[in-house]
């Protein structure tokens, strides 16, 4: 950084402190002083800081330390306008600070029209598996504290509990509490000391939490932010050589391809997710034909597609009954697949036949889910001229949705709108109508 360019993100910390040169430097000399390495700054160098001089390197921990007991929150390097070390061996804690932006950025949200210029990316780098597994294990800082298995369960059962008010509700009020706990609880226990089981425990816990955040980004139309928490989870089950993380997170990425129209990345991200699971056991392996099955058709690929939704049934039929607590494969998916691959392969009607059986195969409590199938069926069914039918439908749909808050079920909603419009002079259509206007904001209804 220039002479002449301040550094407006430590001019930032600086103010929201409130202190003076003078206190600034004296706390950065009494963190140097308890780390063994004292130091002796006095106001000159805090104001040549401020104005855009690059701290020395070693001083930059202590004065992000410094602000970060001050303000009470973690300071990250980007944060404060410095660079991260060039040392290989900081891997983890680019990893983290990374985190903590995005978590940052994410917390508010009334930031969600900035993050929505967020886009999705075809030319996403996505690592492999090997590239990943242990990138993570060199650091061990122990700034912050001693974490244990209690501390793991509390991550878990966090994202459980956040996973639940998804599903239920929709992901509009939990992605920010997802990220709020990512940045105050996760990314400090990823930087403290533990054991090595509970080290990569707590890394495979906070994966699971990076791939809820950025499923609910999905829900919420950012696909650039979801990307990033996605990579974010890929890093880290790689790190704790969680597989099963790493392989439903590309999965999840695929799924979010294939629901956008990009086929072809759909397709190499599932079968990526394929390779790089080669001993999962059947719920898994369900789980990734059935996505496989779904891209294939969406390129074209009958003979693929077919094939694969063979592999998905098999396997399902061999499935435990344990699964993850979130994002589990069961036989309602695998049903909504087979509807998916029909409709992509022109089979409209047997397309309407697997979604009618996957809702009722689908727990009442997945409200989000129900909308957005529900209306996917209604949509279908009167592509092929049965509009009362589709208008029935649609009623479940209005009738669930104002419980729930997600962006892919407000764009439902305004489909729908769209849609029965010009069946107004029918009597089901527009009795649907009048009661979604009670129901749904202006905007949707435009």
């Amino acid at each position: 950084m220039s002479e002449r360019e301040p550094n407006k993100g430590l001019e930032r910390l600086f103010r929201e402190t409130g202190w003076t040169l003078r206190q600034l430097a004296q706390e950065v000399n009494r963190i140097g002083t308890e780390r063994g390495t004292p130091q002796k700054y006095r106001e000159p160098s805090a104001h040549q800081w401020l104005r855009g001089h690059m701290p020395k390197e070693a001083a930059r921990p202590l004065i992000l330390e410094a602000f970060a007991r001050k303000l009470g929150r973690p300071i990250t390097h980007a944060e404060a306008g410095f660079p991260l070390p060039a040392d290989e061996s900081n891997a983890r804690l680019g990893t983290v600070e990374a985190l903590i932006d995005l978590g940052r950025q994410d917390m508010d949200p009334s930031r969600r029209s900035v993050l929505g210029v967020s886009l999705f990316s075809v030319a996403l780098t996505v690592p492999n598996w090997p590239d990943v597994v242990g990138r993570m294990e060199a650091i061990q800082t122990g700034r912050v504290q001693h974490i244990g298995m209690p501390d793991v369960h509390t991550v878990v059962a966090m994202t459980e509990r956040i996973s639940e008010l998804d599903d239920q509700f929709g992901g509009r009020h939990a992605r920010p509490m997802a990220a709020a706990f990512l940045v105050n609880t996760v990314a400090p226990y990823l930087r403290a000391d533990a054991t090595e089981e509970v080290r990569k425990a707590m890394m495979s816990a906070a994966s699971d939490l990076c791939y809820l955040t950025g499923y609910m980004a999905v829900d919420e139309g950012v696909h650039g932010l979801a990307q990033k928490y996605y990579l974010k989870a890929l890093e880290l089950a790689g790190a704790s050589e969680d597989h099963l993380t790493f392989c439903t997170t590309l999965r999840g990425m695929s799924v979010q391809a294939v629901d956008i129209g990009h086929g072809r990345e759909a397709m190499k991200l599932a079968n990526s997710a394929a390779a790089a699971s080669p001993n999962a056991g059947p719920r898994m392996r369900a789980f990734l034909a059935g996505q496989q099955a779904h891209a294939a058709a969406q390129l074209g690929e009958r003979n693929n597609a077919f094939r694969h939704l063979k592999e998905a049934e098999v396997a399902m039929e061999k499935a435990e009954s344990r699964s993850k607590t979130f994002g589990s494969y069961n036989p309602s998916s695998l049903t909504y697949h087979i509807g998916q691959v029909r409709y992509e392969l022109s089979d409209v009607r047997g397309s309407i036949e697997a979604l009618e059986e996957s809702d009722k195969l689908r727990h009442q409590s997945f409200r989000r889910n129900r909308i957005r199938y529900l209306s996917m069926l209604a949509e279908r069914q009167l592509e092929v001229g049965h509009l009362e039918v589709a208008c029935a439908t649609w009623k479940k749909v209005v009738d669930i949705y104002p419980q729930v808050q997600s962006g892919q079920c407000d764009r439902s909603i305004s489909n729908m709108y769209s849609r029965i419009r010009p069946y107004l002079k029918n009597r089901a259509a527009q009795a649907l109508y009048e009661r979604a206007r009670s129901i749904a904001p202006d905007p949707l209804v435009r």
